[in-house]
């Protein structure tokens, strides 16, 4: 059968006007709405497949390699003691240590806040159990376990002055949730910081999905409402990234 050129034409039409209506509806649509994350089949061994940004989200270190995190050479090769003085701590400050695994940062910063404490938020309750044991084996008793989803860290609204990620935030299974709850607990004025190994040099040996680089950083926080305030690179290895919440 031959269609008439009339008709062809009036198809295309409706074609086109119901293209539109889509595209208007899904412009429309809250940001919540639209979908935040991407699942590939093809990914690296090293992720989960799950896509944020651009960025493949990075498997989670377990419990059982909370001996890595404990190494001896970790002070040689990532100077985590020269964290804390770019923290420039008060002595009442309220931090929370996301992703706190054994505890290794959190009782870093814990002596210096001495009118303050550290939420050492984790998802795993193995890594929790670790801390509470090194809370009495080192005699610090203002470090408290908090135990998190991978949605919610668990922490009061605008309770905390800081939230520091050593080496975590690549990992967080769902990073956006986990973020508007983080600006949510920080009051108002108060800082995140990301201290990640730097995705922009290749020369760095570690796995390419637990580097990040400054630019990916910047657009995830930005997406959360945080600001940008700089960016120290006096780490051997890693970016020290600082934001604010307005």
């Amino acid at each position: 059968m031959v269609r008439s050129p009339i008709r062809t034409y009036c198809h295309l039409i409706l074609i086109l006007f119901l293209g539109w209506g889509i595209l208007l509806t899904f412009s429309n649509l809250p940001a919540a709405a639209l979908p935040v994350y991407e699942q590939r089949q093809n990914h690296s061994p090293d992720g989960i497949g799950k896509y944020y940004m651009g960025r493949e989200i990075a498997q989670v270190m377990g419990y059982t390699g909370a001996g890595w995190l404990e190494r001896p050479s970790r002070e040689t090769e990532e100077k985590p003691s020269q964290i804390v003085p770019l923290l420039n701590l008060k002595p009442d400050d309220v931090v929370a240590d996301i992703g706190a695994g054994t505890g290794y940062v959190s009782f870093l910063i814990a002596p210096l806040l001495t009118q303050g404490k550290v939420l050492a938020v984790d998802v795993q309750p193995q890594m929790l159990e670790i801390i509470d044991y090194f809370k009495q084996e080192k005699n610090i008793h203002n470090v408290e376990p908090i135990l998190a989803t991978e949605t919610n860290p668990n922490l009061p609204p605008e309770s905390i002055d800081l939230a520091i990620f050593v080496d975590a935030y690549h990992e967080l299974a769902y990073p956006q949730e986990v973020m508007t709850e983080i600006v949510k607990a920080l009051k108002p004025g108060g800082r995140v910081v990301l201290v990640e190994y730097r995705g922009e040099n290749p020369f760095i040996m570690i796995k390419g999905l637990h580097k990040m680089t400054q630019k990916q950083v910047k657009k995830e926080m930005q997406a959360v409402g945080l600001v940008y305030q700089e960016t120290k690179n006096t780490l051997p290895q890693q970016h020290f990234l600082v934001f604010a919440k307005p």
